[in-house]
Order: structure tokens, then sequence, then C-alpha cells
């Protein structure tokens, strides 16, 4: 009498138990209805697929996580309020050209920001997604035992236990429930458990998406924000730096005539800097500037330093503030974005690279590295939209794979601010062979005296925010 109501406690029920332990089937409590349940025939076992490749699942992930921002992107706008409120922030700003393009490099910084948050959530959903496909993935190959724990489980529960007063019989078909109930039990407990664990999880990982994407459409907005508040700054300091028309327009159809001759970019700088007269006089007063800097004692050389370490150098300079060489480790890439290839990798030719290519989302502000006279700004040949700057001590930097160029040759640019904006997919260039994206990407090359050099060295090492050559 006393094991039956061991037996009660463990709620037993008399089961039979086939060959999967976890496949059961109620039955009455009578002893002659706890038969063991015939072997099922034996099938060929199913060919296993092969485990899915991480890498491949998160890239795919990404690919198409990116793809839901953007559509999310264009349903996103600023209130005819929030525009008003920019204009007159615009319009209330002290119109000089410093002070304009300090705000315009201000404005950069915080749009660069914006777009390193959007790439880190979009990485952050990415990998939440994965997570999740992953448990998903792993319920459904489960979904036969699980559903046989949970039919195991309902039907113990709709099975009352033995009275603690029972006859021989009953006491008999307890013993044998709690036989078949010590092999079973165990193993249904456990996966219990680990059913519970993995609905936890899911919903855990839900709820993790969620607040992302939440933070997510804030950061986008503000985003959307500050490219609305840097297009007014460009077209104002447009207005501010705008020669004649008319000047304008003779040069920029010469420079493309000469970049039609140049067959190399040694060749197009060589042509710029002789034939274009606002580059020609730009180059020679930077040079100027240069050699007056050389020219300096070491005690004047070390209060410059000092002046642009204070984060306060000449916005009115007409040369770099610091020599190049002593910048490395201290620029920021010019995009917020994914390196896909480094100077020296193979760049699809058969051949190495020349520069890095750095993959960007859609419509990415370029900023300039460092301070430098813009020698070309344009078309040139398989690069596409390039730029080209002097940087000094024999050094230029070129950027291409842009969509729109908010520069011009001839001008003098300081480190961060805006140059240019990425397209909305990559565009085919000499430079973005074999890259297996749709991405936007850009073509980042240093020369030193006309030869490619490795750029790595100059760049920093961590986020610093804005890049700066002058702090």
């Amino acid at each position: 009498m006393i094991l039956p109501a061991i037996m009660a406690g463990l709620g037993a029920a008399a089961i039979v138990v086939s060959a999967n332990p976890f496949s059961v089937r109620a039955q009455d409590t009578a002893p002659e209805a706890a038969q063991p349940a015939a072997e099922p025939a034996s099938s060929p076992p199913a060919a296993e697929a092969p485990p899915p490749d991480p890498a491949a699942e998160l890239a795919a992930k990404r690919d198409q996580t990116r793809a839901e921002l953007e559509t999310l992107s264009k349903t996103i706008s600023l209130s005819s309020d929030k525009v008003s409120e920019l204009k007159q922030s615009i319009a209330n700003l002290e119109k000089s050209t410093q002070s304009v393009r300090q705000a315009l490099i201000d404005s950069a910084a915080r749009r660069k920001g914006l777009e390193k948050q959007i790439l880190e959530s979009e990485k952050k959903l990415a990998d939440l997604g994965v997570k999740e496909d992953g448990i998903r993935r792993s319920l459904h190959e489960r979904r036969g035992l699980l559903a046989e724990v949970l039919a195991a489980l309902q039907r113990m529960g709709r099975n009352p236990p033995p009275a603690l007063l029972v006859t021989p019989d009953d006491a008999l078909a307890s013993v044998r429930s709690a036989i078949l109930l010590g092999a079973v039990v165990p193993g249904i407990r456990k996966e219990t458990d680990k059913l519970a664990a993995d609905l936890a999880s899911l919903a855990a990982l839900q709820s993790a998406s969620a607040a992302e994407k939440a933070g997510l459409t804030s950061t986008m907005t503000d985003g959307i924000e500050e490219e609305r508040r840097m297009d007014l700054l460009l077209a104002e300091n447009d207005k501010l730096s705008r020669s004649s028309a008319a000047e304008l327009g003779a040069e920029r159809k010469r420079s493309e005539e000469l970049a039609g001759k140049a067959t190399s970019l040694e060749g197009l700088v060589a042509s710029m800097e002789s034939e274009i007269a606002s580059v020609r006089e730009a180059a020679a007063a930077a040079r100027q500037a240069e050699e007056n800097r050389r020219l300096l004692t070491d005690e004047q050389r070390a209060q410059a330093k000092a002046l642009a370490d204070s984060g306060v150098p000449d916005k009115n300079r007409i040369a770099p503030a610091y020599p190049f060489g002593e910048l490395k480790a201290k620029l920021e890439l010019p995009v917020a974005g994914d390196i896909l290839r480094q100077f020296g990798d193979a760049d699809g030719t058969g051949h190495e690279a020349m520069g890095m290519t750095v993959a960007t989302n859609a419509e990415t502000v370029v900023t300039a590295p460092a301070d430098g006279l813009v020698v070309f700004a344009g078309a040139f040949r398989s690069y596409g939209q390039m730029i080209i700057l002097d940087a000094g001590d024999g050094y230029h930097l070129v950027l291409s794979g842009m969509d729109t160029i908010n520069t011009r040759q001839g001008k003098f640019v300081f480190s961060g601010e805006p140059l240019a904006v990425m397209g909305a997919k990559r565009v085919a260039s000499a430079t973005a062979l074999a890259l297996e994206t749709d991405r936007p990407t850009l073509y980042i090359e240093f020369r030193k005296d006309g030869k490619p050099v490795d750029s790595r060295p100059w760049w920093t090492a961590k986020d610093t925010g804005k890049a700066r050559n002058d702090s």
C-alpha cells in the first residue's frame, strides 16, 4: 500500500514504451494493458543535410537586414517644423567662410558617428537574426520528438494517479507503471527543460531585436536630419566661395579635356597643376606656405604645433597644419564602413591592389582624411568619380567610387570636411573588380612622389570620432 502512494506522488500512469523512449501511449491502469509495443520496421536512415556555414549565414542575414533598413529609411521623413528649424539655424549662423566650413566639419562628424551607429546596429540585428534562426531551425528539426514529449506530458496529466488505498490489482499496475516511468520520465524532463530554455531564448532574442530596431529608427531619423543640415550648409558654403559661373564652367570643361587625355594618375596630376589656373595658383601658394613653415625656428614650430594641438588652428590656412609624414596613426577613414581589401591584396585581375577598398551603406558621407588641396574632382577613366588631394610632403590621396562630389578643384579643404556622398549601389570600376558585394565601395590610395604606398600606418587604431590632422 505504501508503494502506490509513492507512485501517486510521481504522477504514475501505465504507458507503453516503443523503440523511441519518448513515444508514449496512455493506457488504462489494468495490468494486462501495460504491454510493450511492437518494434517499428527498420527504415534506411535519411541523408543528413550539410551544416550551415556560419560566415555565409551571417553575410546573408546582413544583406537581408540591410535591405530591410533601406526600405525603412524610405519611410522616414522630417516634419515641416523640423525642416523650418534647420533652415532657421543656418540662417542664424554667422555668414563667414570660416564659420560655415567649421559647421560643415562638425555636421560631417555627427553624420559619420550616426552612420557608424547604424552599421553597428545592422551587425547586431544580423547576429540576433542568425541566433533566432538557429533556435527555430533546432525546434523544427526536433518537432517530431517534441510533439511526442508534449503528448506524453498531456496524457500523463490527464490520467489520475492511483488512490492511496488500492486493491492488490491496482498496486500491481502501479508497480509496472513505476518501472516504465523510471526509464522514461528523466528523458522527458530533460527534453522539457531544453524546450523551455529554447523558447525563453527565442523570446529574449525577439525582445532584443525589437529594442534594437526602435533605437535604430531613432538613429536613422537623426541621420536624415543631419543630412538635410549638411545640404543647407553646402549650399551656403557654395554661395560664399563661388567664383564667377563662367570661370568655373571653363575650368571644368578644360579639366574634363585633360582627364580624357591623361593615361595615368601621375599625368593627370601634372596636367591639372600646370593647366588649371585655380589649381596652379593654389598649389604654388601651398608650396610657399610649406616652405615658410620649414624656415621657422624650433621655438616657432613648437608654438605652431601647440596651436594645432589646441584644436583651434587657423581655419584660413592654405597649407596642412602638420607635415603629412607626422600624421601616422592619427587619421580616420573618410567613410564609416567595412574594409574589404587592403593594399597588397589580390585585386581580382592577377595583380596586387594599390590601395584599400571600404564597403559602406548607401548615401554615406565621404570626408577629407587630412588637410589638402583638391587637385582633381571629377570622372577619370575606369576609376569613376574621383577626388585627388595634395596633402603636402609629396603625398597625394586618391578617393574614388563616389556618386556625388561636393567640392571643386583648386579648393583647400580641412580634415573632416565633407567632400562627396556615396551612391546606392557599388559603382562598376577597375578598383572594385572581384568584390562579392553590391554595397557602395570607396577606393582609397595613398601616393608618395607618384608611387602607391600602404596607407595602413596612417589610420588610427581605434575610432576617435572626427578625423583631424590639426588636433
